[in-house]
């Protein structure tokens, strides 16, 4: 397939982009699950969407803003563990390891439903 230019989605799962994590960044459709919203977010970070991350980030919780790291390059996404979080939930949790160079990051994300759209409400650090 020379002159492919369609690569995996940097959330790890190995759909293209476009049809992973960017239909939730374009607004064109709401992750479905805690996880999808945790991995939409990771992507999110590495493109460099604050508005999205902004976006999905619990209203009690949300900055009034974020200022990302333009040096930070994230290098994969781990899902350690999802607890609760699909459509019969309203509450859920995610732990995983995002790696960038010359590190990584253990986190244990909480997730609720806001007017049915899953945001992230706060993290605690692990390890």
């Amino acid at each position: 397939m020379a002159g492919m230019t369609t690569r995996s989605c940097p959330c790890g799962l190995p759909e293209a982009y476009d049809q992973c994590c960017g239909r939730f960044h374009a607004g064109a459709a709401a992750a479905p699950t805690a996880e999808a919203l945790m991995r939409s977010r990771y992507s999110a970070f590495v493109k460099g969407d604050v508005a999205y991350l902004l976006r999905t980030w619990h209203p009690r919780t949300r900055p009034a803003r974020l200022d990302l790291d333009p040096g930070m390059r994230w290098t994969g996404l781990e899902i350690l563990e999802a607890t609760d979080g699909s459509a019969f939930h309203s509450k859920g949790t995610v732990t995983f390891r995002a790696s960038f160079r010359g590190g990584s990051l253990h986190e244990r994300s909480r997730f609720e439903r806001v007017d049915g759209a899953w945001v992230y409400v706060d993290g605690e650090f692990l390890d």
